[in-house]
């Protein structure tokens, strides 16, 4: 074999005898040897490896001249300063013409870089299928290439699913065009973008990201992808929508408040005229009027005083409250509304069962919610399906089995079965868009199981729904 051959080859090559020795390397091989230049011809080749590679070069190099067979491994490399070179070596016996001896040519290829980048990819990956942001990656043209397991969870879509897709799959259409484009002029151009998104998930939930897209660069400075990570703000949009309805609240309880205030003071003024009125007539025609104007001022100042009462922030206080009075002032409440004048209220309620320590103010905020989105049901129902259908509200207490028994029962247009499991999640309704909050439900199971109560429902899409609340007995005073 003539070596002068192998003097160039761009990667290290050397001879050994059957002992290790070196015998002769080419000038790539000289790598291995930062300080020492000289005497290296005569030297073990076993000097430069790492201990854990020492067992793996023995037994691979005495097997090859034993079998005259040649034999392809890894090894690491340790030369005297310590540097560590991935190599993968080659070794094949051969007989040197020139004394007729076996020899071994060991020729090795650096693979360092290659395993750096391996090492730093499995770090990344390890990273990325455990962290708990969704993260995805992009062809240029925007397909995804790679999603991650918390991409999987908050879009609800599986990795087999995603793959090959646009990420405008689970577009809200929230966003204008405008918007998407200057996210893509910003990423084409080698920038960073940042922004809030809100998508839509595989059930048509909306999920509230922050999510910042940043170009992928390859070693020649050219652009190969896109990697984008989302950070959940969910719980940050649910905090400030329920501020927004706090908000809302307070507004209301301060309006409230004003319109006691200067519609109150008339209606007195109304009320006392009326009742002189009364006293200094003898027609009893004008006295039977007047007695029906009495009674309808009378009704007026209790809505009002049932507002403010409603509209006033709680107390958190506990008190002994009649569910059966609480029950009728939430029916007086929401009677008042346009939407009831062609709807029966039937209400059925045990006169024997015992005052219970509620939060008064909040358990009516149940029931009032929960008779609004009745109401609300069965004009849809009549809007859709059946203008001319009679309409009911059933309200009915009962006691059994130590639990007092709240139910509330429609012939409204009903929650589809696909929807039961979600209506006590927040943000979730049936309503169209900007016609509910989604909240109502979410704050009354709150409110009923911090009461140590349950809150059920039952429902057949256009035929109508049952709510069913149970309090347990052993609260009582």
């Amino acid at each position: 074999m003539n070596f002068e051959a192998l003097k160039s080859f761009h990667g290290p090559c050397f001879v050994l005898d059957e002992n290790g020795t070196i015998l002769k390397l080419n000038e790539a091989a000289l790598q291995f040897f930062p300080s020492q230049k000289k005497n290296i011809v005569g030297g073990k080749f076993a000097k430069i490896l790492s201990q854990n590679s020492l067992l793996v070069f023995e037994n691979s190099f005495k097997n090859s001249f034993k079998t005259n067979t040649s034999a392809e491994f890894e090894i690491t490399v340790q030369p005297y300063d310590n540097t560590i070179y991935d190599v993968n070596i080659y070794i094949s016996p051969f007989v040197n013409e020139a004394n007729g001896k076996r020899n071994i040519l060991l020729v090795g290829k650096d693979f360092t870089s290659e395993k750096k980048k391996e090492s730093e990819f499995l770090r990344f990956y390890s990273v990325a299928q455990n962290t708990v942001n969704p993260l995805q990656i992009t062809d240029l043209n925007g397909n995804m290439i790679y999603v991650n397991p918390a991409f999987e969870r908050a879009s609800g879509y599986n990795k087999e699913e995603l793959i090959g897709q646009n990420p405008n799959i689970f577009g809200s259409k929230k966003h204008s065009r405008e918007y998407w484009e200057t996210m893509w002029k910003t990423i084409s151009s080698g920038k960073v973008w940042l922004g809030e998104v809100e998508n839509k998930k595989k059930g048509g939930e909306a999920f509230h990201t922050r999510l910042l897209v940043s170009p992928i660069i390859d070693e020649t400075k050219k652009l190969v992808g896109y990697f984008g990570i989302h950070h959940d703000l969910t719980d940050k949009k649910m905090l400030e929508k329920q501020l927004i309805h706090t908000q809302k609240m307070e507004s209301i309880g301060t309006l409230a408040a004003g319109v006691a205030h200067e519609v109150g003071n008339p209606l007195a003024s109304i009320s006392a005229l009326v009742q002189i009125v009364q006293r200094e007539t003898d027609d009893s025609f004008i006295k039977e009027k007047l007695e029906l104007v009495k009674k309808q001022i009378t009704r007026i100042s209790k809505i009002i005083r049932d507002l403010v009462d409603f509209s006033r922030p709680s107390d958190y206080e506990l008190k002994s409250t009649d569910i059966n009075d609480n029950l009728r002032e939430a029916i007086e409440i929401v009677k008042v509304g346009k939407k009831t004048k062609d709807i029966t209220f039937i209400s059925s309620m045990d006169e024997s069962l015992p005052s219970v320590p509620l939060i008064a103010d909040q358990v009516q905020q149940v029931f009032v919610n929960i008779l609004i989105n009745a109401v609300d049901a069965i004009a849809e129902k009549k809007e859709k399906y059946k203008p001319d259908e009679d309409s009911f509200i059933k309200i009915s207490t009962s006691i059994k089995d130590a639990t007092i028994k709240v139910v509330f029962e429609d012939n409204g247009i009903g929650i589809p079965e696909q929807s039961l499991t979600k209506v006590f999640e927040p943000f979730f309704t049936t309503k169209k868009e900007g016609k509910g909050t989604g909240l109502g439900l979410w704050v009354s199971y709150g409110i009923i199981k911090s009461s140590h109560g349950e809150i059920k429902v039952e429902s057949s899409y256009k035929k109508g729904t049952t709510f069913i609340i149970n309090f347990p007995l052993n609260l009582i005073l």
